[in-house]
């Protein structure tokens, strides 16, 4: 009681001491560690840390991985191109001349897979057929089944009875991927899907596509969902099937229509081609687009530049902007791979030009349309 009483000042002190002098031990099982492994960083058995030590000690650690993580940041693609080249970019690719058929650049152009909606090239190709047989033509009307108004994915809307000739059909078909339109053209044209098919891969064959299999008119999966029971195809395969394409049939007149209306009135329809590169990517005229999970993004181009024409094949991109990408780089690789032209070379021509749209009258000018009777 008589002891004198500490002071607020001289307690602030202490405990300030007490706390200076406080220390962590390193643990038994880390001290044997680093004493037992020659070469690696311990610390001594005597050596205590305070904890603002401790903290500096694992913050120094940690810093060298910190600054590696940023670094690799900072190193990380940027540029789309060097974007695609880090991912794989597609699952096989092949460019051809279409002059002389020659394969210019193959990058695992054997790959087979599904090719989504590319299959459509063999239903234009089947349906031109019948067209220069004569057993049709293109003001043929097409009367939609019902079969073919159920048909999902990307589609023009037919309705049941429905009535369109084959030209507006085949427009559908290569701008707006239309599954519909390429049912309804199977039917017409073989009796039944099923026949249709028998005689797309009887072409196929002709054509010496060996990797080849279809099993829909329009590329959509199977109700099975597996890969093996749907349309498989190669790259390889869907550039020899383009090249008699551009050569035999007109096709470019429908793959480098930018927008067509389908079905004018109230339920109209302004069709976008699906081909991102169309105007774009120079001389870019066709071909066809595909995707779904199963396929990825496929697509068969084409473009026609100074007389000379390549063709490009990818099948698989992850993403539509990564095939796109790619099939540009392709395409510039292609046409600096050509040779020199050859006598013997197939003559090549671009899309033909879409007809002129009428004039508008002038203002306050009143147009009268009537047609004559037939005679």
């Amino acid at each position: 009681m008589g002891g004198r009483r500490e002071t607020q000042r001289e307690r602030k002190f202490r405990r300030h001491d007490t706390r200076a002098a406080r220390r962590v031990q390193v643990p038994a099982a880390l001290d044997r560690d680093s004493a037992r492994r020659p070469g690696q960083f311990g610390l001594p058995r005597a050596m205590s840390l305070s904890r603002r030590s401790c903290l500096q000690l694992l913050l120094g650690a940690s810093l060298p991985w910190a600054a590696r993580a940023a670094e690799n940041r900072r190193s990380a693609p940027t540029r789309p191109e060097e974007a695609a080249d880090a991912a794989n970019a597609y699952k096989g690719a092949i460019v051809l001349d279409a002059g002389s058929g020659r394969t210019l650049l193959a990058d695992r152009a054997d790959y087979r897979g599904p090719p989504a909606s590319v299959a459509k090239l063999m239903t234009f190709l089947i349906v031109h057929d019948r067209l220069r047989r004569g057993d049709l033509t293109l003001q043929t009307p097409v009367t939609t089944t019902a079969e073919a108004a159920r048909t999902g994915g990307s589609q023009v809307y037919l309705a049941e009875k429905e009535v369109f000739p084959v030209e507006d059909l085949l427009h559908a078909l290569m701008i707006a991927s239309a599954n519909d339109a390429s049912v309804a053209l199977a039917i017409h044209l073989a009796g039944s899907r099923e026949a249709f098919v028998e005689r797309m891969n009887t072409r196929a064959r002709e054509l010496g596509m060996t990797q080849t299999i279809f099993r829909s008119p329009h590329g959509l999966p199977p109700s099975s969902r597996r890969i093996e029971d749907g349309d498989l195809t190669s790259p390889r395969d869907l550039a020899t099937l383009s090249l008699q394409l551009i050569r035999e049939t007109n096709i470019l007149a429908y793959t480098s229509v930018k927008q067509r209306t389908f079905r004018p009135g109230p339920k109209r329809i302004d069709m976008v081609n699906h081909n991102h590169l169309l105007g774009k990517v120079a001389g870019v005229d066709g071909l066809k687009t595909g995707f779904t999970r199963g396929a990825g993004f496929c697509l068969a181009a084409t473009a026609f530049r100074n007389g000379r024409r390549v063709i490009v094949v990818t099948m698989g991109s992850p993403d539509s902007k990564t095939r796109d990408i790619k099939i540009a780089e392709l395409l510039e690789k292609g046409f600096l791979a050509l040779p020199p032209p050859s006598p013997e070379d197939t003559p090549v021509q671009p899309a033909p030009k879409p007809p002129a749209p009428a004039p508008a009258p002038a203002e306050g000018e009143t147009t009268v349309r009537f047609k004559l009777p037939g005679r």
